[in-house]
C-alpha cells in the first residue's frame, strides 16, 4: 500500500484501486484509437483517476500527505461532467431504446470503459462499508460512467453511425 502496510490481494482496498487503475488503462486505449476525440478531457480524467487510485491505495494519508497534496479532486468536476452531458445530449437524437455497446471502435472502447467504471464504482462502494473513503469518489465514478455512455453515443453520431439498439 502507498505509505506502507500490506493487505491480501483480495482486500477490498486492492480491488477498488485496481478497478480504478483498469479504468484508467481503458481510457488510455480510447485515447490511443480515438484520433483526438475529447482527448484533453480524457487525459484530465485519467489524471483524476490516478489521484483517486493513489488515495484509495493509502490507508494512512497523514504518512504521505506531501505526495497526496497533488491528488486533490475537485467537486466542480462533477458539474463539468453534467455540463458536457447536457451539451452532448443536445447534439444527439433522443434515446428511445437500450443501446448495445457497439458502433465505431471509439464508441465500443468508451462503452468498455463505462462498464469498467461501473465496476470500479461498485468496488469503491464496497470499500466504503469498512474504510473511510471520500464520498466524492463514488459520485465522481457514477457521473463518469454516465459521461462515458454519452461520449460513446456522440462518437457514433459524429461518425455517422447509428446507435445499435436492443
Amino acid at each position: 500500500l502507498f505509505g506502507g502496510g500490506r493487505v491480501p490481494k483480495d482486500h477490498p482496498r486492492v480491488a477498488a484501486y485496481g478497478d480504478v487503475d483498469e479504468l484508467n488503462s481503458a481510457l488510455g486505449v480510447v485515447r490511443a484509437g480515438a484520433s483526438g476525440f475529447f482527448d484533453p478531457l480524457l487525459e484530465s480524467i485519467q489524471r483524476d483517476l490516478f489521484s483517486i487510485g493513489g488515495q484509495l491505495a493509502t490507508p494512512d494519508p497523514k504518512r504521505v500527505q506531501k505526495s497526496l497534496d497533488k491528488a486533490v479532486l475537485s467537486p466542480e468536476r462533477i458539474a463539468e461532467f453534467e455540463r458536457l452531458m447536457d451539451e452532448s445530449d443536445a447534439e444527439l437524437p433522443p434515446l428511445r431504446a437500450f443501446v448495445l455497446p457497439a458502433g465505431t471502435a471509439t464508441a465500443a472502447a468508451l462503452h468498455l470503459a463505462r462498464t469498467i467504471c461501473r465496476r470500479a464504482e461498485r468496488s469503491v462502494v464496497h470499500l466504503v462499508h469498512t474504510e473511510a473513503v471520500p464520498e466524492l469518489f463514488v459520485m465522481y465514478l457514477n457521473r463518469l460512467s454516465d459521461l462515458l455512455f454519452t461520449l460513446a453515443r456522440l462518437a457514433n453520431h459524429r461518425a455517422g453511425v447509428s446507435d445499435v439498439t436492443w
